[in-house]
């Protein structure tokens, strides 16, 4: 399994392209791997033919770990040096043309041939696999591998688990995106001392705006986007992070705007960097184009990472209002509530408005309420009065 990068670790097999006894040629796609940044396509870095298949879909392979078993066609020597001279095509992290990555390649390579261990000591290679057994109290010596010569793979150690009583319940592994999620849920409530505040708005007119606009393939999202990249260039406290090994606040001069989006695979943030230098329209395309990438699955991992602020449409379930929980390690988080008809106070007298929920939570030691409460009285106003808003960015 290659370096897949962003300090990912492992990846869970989804999907074989080849099996065994197919011929590959370099770079060719051999296997889709989900890990908890996107779905992976992983290149085989041989000519050859396929002699064995280190997995199955739903294995969990560790970096480093077999991957396939290749017999290769010519000698790595040569073989290295006709990728060198034709170029490899399709590059991937650890993989692509060059001395450096002829240097990377002789690295992973390896790897990929299956250890056969002195008789008798277990033959395991994951440390996935390890972990599992120390786990569920499994002592690997008396486990027989089903992997090639004996490896002991995943399920070995799954079936070698005692029984357990039957239950009326559904156990589902936190791992991929879900156990990505909440890894960073749980340390943004370990670490982030936060707090909420909210206000109602009358949208009665971000909704007009939205319908002038909508010709040009401008939406809610991306007017309520532009409203947050023009508040966070006013209070720059709401757009940094805190680095706690050396005790100071990082006030970020470039703006990577999340949302959350909901797909098949769970909640994702997708980010667009550089908000700041995007007029509204392009910020409309960007959230087009990463929403469309997410719900299919091929967000390419650049545009999960490089967040300093969250945007999160919660309204699109149903929902008035929610406490967001902050996308460590940002320091805040906008949510927007669904636009309901409302009795409201306009012009002096009570009228039904087009009403919505904004609630910001934010991290407690960037900033004050004061701070906080300005941010989100700004964007009130701009929903509020988007036209005038938009005449001023």
């Amino acid at each position: 399994m290659p370096d897949l990068g962003e300090g990912l670790t492992e990846a869970e097999i989804v999907r074989w392209h080849v099996a065994v006894g197919d011929r590959v040629a370099a770079d060719q796609v051999v296997v889709e791997v989900e890990t908890a940044k996107a779905v992976v396509d992983v290149p085989c870095p041989l000519a050859g033919v396929v002699e064995a298949l280190h997995g199955e879909p739903g294995d969990v392979i560790a970096v480093g770990a077999p991957l396939t078993t290749i017999s290769g066609d010519s000698s790595p020597h040569e073989q290295h040096r006709t990728e060198e001279r034709a170029g490899s095509g399709n590059v991937l992290v650890g993989y692509g043309t060059g001395t450096a990555a002829r240097r990377r390649r002789q690295r992973v390579r390896p790897q990929h041939a299956v250890a056969r261990p002195a008789t008798g000591a277990p033959r395991v290679l994951s440390p996935i696999v390890r972990r599992l057994a120390k786990q569920h109290g499994v002592d690997l010596s008396s486990v027989d591998g089903s992997g090639p010569g004996g490896v002991i793979l995943r399920r070995d150690v799954e079936a070698a688990r005692l029984p357990e009583p039957e239950r009326d319940e559904v156990r589902i592994p936190l791992r991929g995106l879900r156990g990505a999620v909440a890894d960073k849920l749980t340390r943004s409530r370990r670490e982030i001392p936060d707090a909420t505040t909210w206000v109602d708005v009358d949208a009665t007119r971000l909704l007009e705006a939205r319908d002038e606009l909508r010709s040009r393939g401008i939406g809610l999202l991306a007017l309520l986007a532009r409203f947050c990249v023009v508040g966070l260039r006013r209070f720059p406290e709401l757009n940094s992070s805190v680095d706690t090994e050396r005790d100071e606040i990082v006030q970020h001069s470039r703006i990577g705007l999340g949302f959350a989006a909901q797909t098949p695979r769970g909640l994702v943030v997708p980010v667009v960097r550089d908000a700041h230098e995007m007029t509204t329209a392009q910020l409309a395309e960007a959230i087009a184009h990463r929403t469309e990438r997410a719900r299919a699955g091929e967000l390419e991992p650049k545009y999960l990472t490089g967040g300093t602020f969250t945007l999160n449409n919660y309204g699109v379930f149903g929902v008035d209002g929610s406490t967001p929980i902050i996308n460590h390690p940002e320091a805040a988080i906008l949510g927007v509530g669904r636009i309901v008809d409302k009795p409201w106070a306009h012009r002096g007298e009570l009228a039904l408005r087009k009403v919505t929920q904004l609630s910001l939570t934010f991290d407690h030691r960037v900033c004050d309420g004061g701070t906080a409460g300005g941010f989100l009285r700004h964007l009130a106003d701009c929903v509020e009065n988007p036209i005038t808003a938009l005449a001023d960015v």
